[in-house]
């Protein structure tokens, strides 16, 4: 599967991009922040976007509503670390197709790509 990551941290892109390639799949694009991430979607397309909620210039929610306007058939699964489970059940609603809490286990994330996929 092609894959966009998207989070502030340069760190948690690399352990992200590592997990995923050890899957099997292929980092297409990294972003840093949303703005970055919803013009980047546009140019790869990929077939899915793993992004964080927290993040400068235009944080997770409000790109993940911009991918959807652009494609409402995106998959979008959101990565937030603990304590922010309001904002997840709010990016679920607003159509993200799973999510993941951060620290996490690379086969947790990998389960949570198949079931996405």
């Amino acid at each position: 599967m092609q894959i966009l990551v998207v989070d502030d941290s340069l760190f948690m892109r690399k352990v992200v991009r590592s997990v995923l390639e050890r899957g099997g799949h292929q980092v297409i694009g990294e972003a840093s922040n949303g703005q970055d991430a919803i013009s980047q979607y546009r140019d790869l397309k990929p077939e899915l976007v793993i992004m964080d909620i927290t993040m400068p210039v235009l944080g997770g929610m409000e790109s993940l509503k911009e991918i959807l306007r652009y494609a409402p058939d995106a998959k979008v699964l959101m990565c937030s670390a603990m304590g922010q489970e309001s904002m997840v059940k709010e990016c679920i609603r607003y159509g993200a197709k799973g999510f993941i809490i951060k620290p996490f286990k690379a086969d947790l994330l990998l389960k949570e790509i198949t079931n996405i996929s």
